[in-house]
């Protein structure tokens, strides 16, 4: 005979383990980064990017007459932000914080922010101008022909 009708007993302790399980993943869950952040100084670039083209390298790339003077474009698929700090003159740096590792977010008045803590980065040479970091954005080669960026 099969033990179908027969009942089941679940202690109080397995209940509540099972319960505190769960709110545990809840919390976790809910610890989680969202990392959409909106700038009227700045552009993420993302697939649907006007004005921008893919590089070799999987990154969208702007064009030049896209980043604004004073502001800039990061592009997370290369982990670059792009900077125009003057007229005529366009500058590439990591777009990873020194401090934490974390994505900078904007570009505005000539200054690269990161969300996470606040460091503020120079977009002209990616000094520090504001901690936590301490160290500067490592900086990446660009060039600028025909009004299309280009890394490297």
């Amino acid at each position: 005979m099969s033990n179908v009708n027969m009942p089941i007993t679940i202690g109080r302790r397995k209940v509540l383990g099972g319960a505190a399980a769960v709110a545990g993943a809840a919390a976790l869950a809910a610890c989680g980064s969202d990392d959409n952040t909106d700038s009227a100084s700045t552009t993420t670039a993302d697939a649907d990017s006007s004005g921008a083209e893919s590089s070799g390298d999987g990154g969208l790339l702007p064009d030049a007459a896209s980043i604004a003077v004073g502001g800039g474009v990061v592009m997370e698929a290369v982990k670059t932000v792009v900077t125009h700090p003057a007229d005529g003159e366009y500058k590439a740096f990591s777009a990873v914080c020194t401090h934490k590792g974390c994505t900078v977010s904007d570009v505005t008045d000539n200054e690269i922010i990161c969300p996470c803590h606040g460091s503020k980065f120079s977009a002209e040479d990616g000094s520090v101008i504001e901690g936590p970091a301490t160290e500067p954005l490592a900086s990446r080669p660009i060039s600028v022909a025909d009004g299309k960026v280009t890394l490297g």
